[in-house]
C-alpha cells in the first residue's frame, strides 16, 4: 500500500491496532535477545564531533540500537537519534518499533517522500540531533550505497560514520537484503571505518566519488 497523499505532500503509512502489536512485539523480542549479547567494538574513529551521520546497511538494523546506547551516545552525545524510516507500511511498523528505543523516526525514501524526509532530518542535525542512515534501504539493491546520505551530509556538514557488524551466530531472513538477527549470546563486533566528510560545494561528479568511496569503505567492513 502506497502512503497516502494530500495537496502534493506525502503522508506516511499509518498504523492500524495491529501494526502497534506487531511493533511492540519486534521491540520486546529485540530487548531480550540484546541482554544476552556480546558486543565488541572495532573502531578506526577518533577526533569526530557530533552531531554525526552514521551509515549502517539495512539488514544490520537489529543491532544497531544496542550498539548505540552502548557506545555510540557516549562517543557522540548528543539530544537524541534520528533515523531515516521509509514511508512506506513496512516503515511505519518499524518507525514505531524504533520509538519504543527512543529513536526519533523521520519518514522518507529516494521514492517516497524523499525531499521532506531531507528537510526534516537536516532541522533535527541543526538542533544537534545524531542521524542513523541505511543507504541501501528501504527496497535496495543490498549494499549498494544511495546518494540521499552524501546529500544529508553535505547540506549539514556532519561526518559520515560508516558502520556495520560481524555476527558469530544469526538468523538471516528470507528478504532482498537477508535480513540478520543475532542468536541468543552471538559475539558481535561492531566495526567503524574511516570517517567522511562532503564539502559543501562539492559538484555532482564529486559527490558520486564520495558515493563510490562511501560504498567501498562499507564493503571493507562487511563480513557475512
Amino acid at each position: 500500500m502506497r502512503p497516502a497523499q494530500k495537496s502534493g505532500v506525502v503522508v506516511p503509512h499509518r498504523l492500524k491496532w495491529h501494526g502497534e502489536i506487531g511493533a511492540f512485539a519486534i521491540f520486546a523480542l529485540i530487548k531480550i535477545l540484546s541482554l544476552t549479547w556480546r558486543v565488541r567494538l572495532v573502531n578506526e574513529v577518533e577526533g569526530v564531533r557530533a552531531p554525526v551521520i552514521f551509515s549502517i546497511w539495512h539488514n544490520r538494523l537489529a543491532l544497531c540500537m544496542k550498539a548505540y546506547y552502548g557506545f555510540g551516545a557516549q562517543r557522540w552525545p548528543a539530544p537524541g537519534l534520528a533515523a531515516l524510516i521509509s514511508a512506506s507500511k513496512d516503515g511505519a511498523i518499524l518507525s514505531r518499533a524504533l520509538k519504543y528505543f527512543k529513536v526519533t523516526p523521520v519518514r522518507g525514501s529516494s521514492s517516497r517522500r524523499g525531499r521532506q524526509a531531507l528537510l526534516e532530518l537536516t532541522t533535527l542535525m541543526e538542533e544537534g540531533f545524531n542521524a542513523a542512515i541505511t543507504p541501501d534501504g528501504p527496497r535496495g539493491p543490498k549494499y549498494k550505497v544511495q546518494e540521499g546520505i552524501i546529500a544529508l551530509a553535505q547540506i549539514t556538514g556532519a561526518t559520515i560514520i560508516p558502520v556495520t557488524a560481524k555476527v558469530d551466530r544469526k538468523w538471516a531472513m528470507k528478504s532482498w537484503d537477508a535480513f540478520q538477527i543475532p542468536k541468543p549470546f552471538a559475539i558481535c563486533e561492531m566495526h567503524l571505518s574511516k570517517p567522511m566528510r562532503v564539502e559543501r560545494d562539492a559538484t555532482d561528479a564529486e559527490r558520486e566519488v564520495l558515493r563510490v568511496e562511501l560504498e567501498r569503505r562499507m564493503m571493507e567492513i562487511t563480513f557475512d
